[in-house]
């Protein structure tokens, strides 16, 4: 039986971490966790070398690592597990690339796809959430700012503007939740989302 894959989305600091979390808890044994990148033994060394603000990487590198972490993901704990007929739920996957190396770093979305496509042997989400907020709002949310949060708000808004393209273009992928409310009301619209698609699957 195929499992059921599902992506958390959205600009930094919009929860996508917490909201990853919480629908893992509330779904229980049958799911796995994963985060972009990460997840394997290459996957956190090449996200410490992405996150660090003192390594300067050009947008082509940014997105040849990002790849090559997912490659490893995908192939080592996203596909077994959607075979075993678990749920997958990713903080981040190949939109994040889109949105950021496609879109805001000038890319192209074409050419940041063909590069995934060929990471991922085509895998595509079956869900993806994207949590809508405002990147001011998302600004003032506490934490160490990385690499790229460290670039300020414009960075931010162009990634918020690729992300809610990708959404309208294929809106039976897609669902947008409002993330500028407290985590227990986003999760409940997240976890109404991912049960409605789990219905559907097994319709």
């Amino acid at each position: 039986m195929q499992g059921l894959f599902v992506t958390i989305e959205g600009i930094d600091r919009s929860g996508k971490t917490t909201q990853a979390r919480m629908l893992c808890e509330a779904l229980g044994d049958e799911a796995l966790g994963v985060r972009e990148p990460g997840g394997t033994e290459v996957g956190e060394r090449v996200r410490e070398l992405l996150k660090d603000p003192a390594v300067a990487l050009t947008p082509e590198s940014e997105a040849l690592l990002f790849a090559a972490a997912r490659a490893e993901l995908v192939a080592r704990m996203i596909r077994p597990a959607l075979e075993e007929g678990r749920v997958v739920v990713s903080d981040r996957f190949l939109d994040s690339s889109l949105a950021y190396q496609g879109a805001a770093r000038g890319l192209g979305m074409e050419e940041v796809e063909a590069i995934n496509r060929f990471a991922t042997g085509g895998l595509v989400p079956d869900l993806t959430v994207l949590l809508s907020i405002d990147p001011a709002a998302a600004a003032l949310r506490a934490g160490e700012p990385d690499r790229f949060e460290g670039e300020g708000a414009r960075l931010q808004e162009r990634v918020l503007a690729a992300y809610e393209g990708l959404a309208a273009a294929d809106p039976g992928r897609w669902r947008r939740v409002g993330a500028d409310r407290p985590p227990e009301q986003v999760h409940a619209d997240v976890l109404a989302e991912v049960e409605a698609a789990r219905s559907g699957a097994h319709a």
